[in-house]
């Protein structure tokens, strides 16, 4: 046999065994795809929610230029140091307490445009020096007037209205010595960035009307210790606040320095708290053992935040018209904060609410506390022609469009239990209706898988014999090989962020 019929023979086979092997592979995956895993047969895969028509019209009247005014008044105070409150020999119009006058006289001009709808209000406090050991650490070392500033545009509905959504973002700057006063600290990125999304966010949400009621806050004392947050978190806890998501926006800049080419204007960070480390030791250890430290009330923010992303920016054809500005991709980071850092959204959530922190991608040290100046050609100082005004329009429409769907959908189930008296692989859920719903309510069940951080899988809770009666769905997929979680619908399809179930040892209801 010649070479030319070897090698003609043995192409023949190889065609072949491919031909073969193409059969086999088809008649598999037929075969998966008709038997698949029970978590994937059992819903389908999540989709985004449908667009609102008032929270796109609210996001297109964003102005990045109204941003930009707004973080150039506040540059314009010099120092906006929280320790500048005490002092007598500030120039005219400059330091914190001018700061938080103007931040007030701004919410009150919305509320003016809108016919008296906001509420603003101060909570205005003195700081006290702490005593004992924590004296010598602390950055408050005299008596120091605090002033937090803020606005509710409350909700139409009179039940829906009991629940609020917040959005804060600190006014206070700091330069390389946090306790300097006097010299120059312009804070355009930390925090203008973060004040200037709270209050376009009161001045574009001011002109809607929502069930439920939207909280818009600038706080003092962040750079001192969080002090003004921790002031507004214990007063929204002693007064009963149901207040079931906290956006914070810090360093939201999206810092734009000359040859950085790792800076990206397409995504934005969000933190969240996970476990929280004041639970209850033997909460602690259920949430352990169940490997629940990733679905905590803040981390199912986070995971709205996200969702809230797929409907206005994924494809950004609901924002504006294409080509006017690029896509914002929301990363959800499993962790607090950043190393060495820490936010305002710690304070509500060790008061026990769900909050989160907005954060740019990539940070430059150069341009945060620190004293303004050029050493060895490196411009140092967090200056406003650093900040990109389009991408905090873009994260301030993010918080918006986060904010209205929250405050449009039902608010959160509540009691949510995962039912485990017997050994089976199905997945019994129950739960009770929002505390503050009102009108025609539905239920989504969402699951992911073990090893995947966004929810993946959804259904409509009746698809598993939910009734408003039986309060209980019966899920066709194991329970040991996803995480569940339970949202409330309304009927234009906008849910609540989900919560996960708690195993409750219990006999299900008869069927």
């Amino acid at each position: 046999m010649s070479a030319t019929e070897v090698n003609t023979k043995l192409v023949c086979c190889q065609v072949l065994a491919g031909l073969m092997l193409a059969s086999f592979a088809v008649a598999g995956n037929a075969q998966t795809k008709q038997s698949g895993l029970d978590f994937e047969r059992a819903g389908k895969p999540i989709v985004a929610e449908p667009v609102d028509k008032q929270i796109d019209a609210a996001l297109k009247a964003v102005s990045a230029a109204t941003i930009k005014a707004n973080i150039e008044k506040l540059v314009s105070f010099n120092n906006r140091s929280t320790l500048s409150s005490t002092e007598t020999d500030l120039a005219p119009g400059t330091g914190i307490i001018a700061a938080s006058e103007w931040v007030e006289s701004q919410f009150k001009a919305y509320s003016a445009a809108c016919g008296g709808c906001l509420e603003v209000k101060v909570d205005d406090f003195v700081e006290q020096p702490p005593t004992g050991a924590a004296a010598a650490r602390s950055r408050i070392t005299k008596p120091t007037r605090l002033r937090n500033v803020y606005a509710i545009l409350r909700g139409t509905d009179p039940v829906a209205s009991k629940r609020m959504y917040l959005v804060t973002g600190h006014y206070d700057t700091r330069e390389t010595n946090v306790m300097e006063t006097h010299s120059f600290a312009p804070g355009a990125n930390d925090d203008s960035s973060g004040t200037a999304v709270s209050m376009e966010a009161a001045r574009v949400l001011s002109g809607h009307k929502f069930p439920a009621t939207l909280v818009f806050l600038c706080v003092a004392g962040e750079e001192q210790g969080l002090n003004g947050s921790k002031h507004l978190a214990q007063l929204a806890k002693k007064e009963g606040w149901q207040l079931e998501g906290v956006l914070n926006n810090d360093i939201v800049g999206g810092d734009t320095t000359p040859g950085d080419t790792l800076q990206s204007k397409t995504r934005v960070r969000v933190f969240s708290q996970g476990i929280l480390p004041t639970a209850p030791a033997a909460e602690i250890t259920q949430q352990l053992s169940l490997g629940l430290d990733n679905d905590s009330p803040s981390r199912e923010l986070a995971r709205e935040v996200l969702d809230v992303d797929r409907t206005y920016f994924a494809k950004n054809a609901a924002v504006v018209k294409p080509g006017q500005m690029k896509p914002l991709l929301s990363v959800m980071e499993l962790r607090l904060d950043r190393y060495l850092r820490g936010g305002d959204h710690s304070s509500f959530s060790n008061e026990g609410f769900a909050a989160v922190r907005f954060t740019e991608w990539r940070e430059n040290f150069n341009h945060q506390h620190q004293h303004v100046r050029t050493e060895n050609g490196i411009e140092y100082g967090d200056l406003l022609k650093f900040d990109d005004f389009n991408y905090i329009a873009q994260v301030a429409r993010l918080n918006m469009a986060t904010m209205a769907t929250l405050a449009d959908a039902p608010g959160i189930p509540q009691k949510v239990a995962m039912l485990t008296a017997n050994l089976d692989n199905d997945s019994i859920i129950k739960w009770e209706p929002p505390a503050a719903a009102s009108g025609p309510v539905h239920y989504e069940i969402v699951w992911r898988e073990m090893d995947a951080n966004d929810w993946q899988y959804s259904a409509d809770a009746a698809k598993f014999g939910y009734t408003d009666a039986s309060k209980t769905a019966t899920v066709p997929v194991s329970k040991d090989n996803v995480f569940f979680g339970v949202r409330a619908c309304n009927a234009m399809g906008q849910c609540s962020q989900a919560v996960t179930p708690i195993p409750e040892r219990r006999q299900p209801p008869a069927r």
